[in-house]
């Protein structure tokens, strides 16, 4: 991979390289870069977990992490994304982690020729927090392939539930949606399955968080109501199967897509999740900046002959 936009252009063998990595991480084995490397985090949105995760991973790999404050920016002054971007490559970037309001925003940057990592395009696509909910899939169930998967809520303006569904179907797994009729998404060809019937027959139920910023007005339902029809609360986890996992991409609006109890119970793997997004990040880092240093010694080598 030169970059991770979409896992729409990560192939299954990528995944698994990725993840297997990871997990190799995870345990401690693990170096960092020999040679000194700069990444610039640029977020135009709000973030805690996925900013906080790749700043984490740039540490413990030795990368120095340069934070991009937009409010003290020239995007003040109407400066371009792509222009943004170039600064930062012609001042010595080796890579860009970028989170931006606007869907598929990285198609204006194909001229920047330093390694970008999508950290959330709009209600777009999530790659990374892909990768990291499929790394504690196949930790917990040994596997992606075959299993049962219903993903909950606010689907249409979910950019974890798109990048999910197709990541998962391209492994083998069977995807689902479920949550209110105004939140689908018809243009997605998955299934939509009722919550209660999902809960009985799936190896992963993960809840999505009511994006009311992204709605044109608030939920038609009270925080109560809601998590009768379409949350999760301890009855539903009651009926989940044995070896089920529960999961969030965070952040959660405890009470409404799932209740407090059910955020640190039994079935609970959100804290885990997020822990295991550290690992992930720092196996995309690797390969994105390695992959990259070894490009440009081949293309060295090969303008030596």
């Amino acid at each position: 991979m030169k970059n991770l936009l979409s896992m729409e252009d990560v192939s299954p063998r990528e995944i698994y390289e990725i993840i297997s990595r990871a997990q190799e991480i995870k345990k401690g084995n693990y170096n960092k870069f020999s040679s000194d490397k700069t990444i610039v985090n640029l977020f135009f949105e709000t973030s805690t977990r996925t900013k906080s995760s790749f700043e984490m991973a740039e540490y413990k790999l030795g990368i120095h992490a340069i934070p991009f404050e937009v409010s003290q920016s020239a995007v003040q002054k109407g400066e371009s994304l792509y222009d943004t971007c170039k600064t930062l490559e012609a001042i010595g970037a080796d890579a860009l982690v970028i989170r931006h309001p606007d869907v598929k925003y990285y198609e204006q940057l194909k001229n920047i020729k330093i390694p970008i990592i999508n950290g959330g395009d709009g209600s777009g696509s999530h790659p990374s927090q892909s990768l990291l909910d499929m790394m504690t899939m196949y930790e917990h169930h040994g596997r992606i392939h075959d299993l049962k998967v219903v993903i909950v809520g606010d689907i249409i303006h979910s950019r974890v539930a798109k990048s999910n569904a197709t990541a998962l179907e391209k492994m083998g797994a069977k995807v689902y949606f479920s949550g209110p009729p105004e939140y689908q998404d018809k243009t997605l060809d998955v299934p939509y399955m009722e919550l209660d019937d999902a809960i009985e027959v799936c190896d992963v139920v993960m809840m999505l968080r009511v994006q009311n910023e992204r709605h044109d007005r608030r939920m038609s339902m009270t925080n109560e109501e809601y998590n009768e029809k379409y949350g999760i609360n301890e009855a539903r986890v009651a009926r989940m199967k044995d070896d089920a996992i529960l999961m969030h991409p965070a952040p959660m609006n405890r009470g409404v897509e799932i209740t407090d109890a059910c955020v640190e119970g039994d079935k609970s793997v959100i804290f885990e999740q997020m822990a295991n997004g550290v690992f992930v990040r720092m196996s995309i880092l690797e390969q994105l900046i390695q992959g990259d240093e070894d490009r440009a010694l081949e293309k060295s080598k090969v303008m030596a002959r």
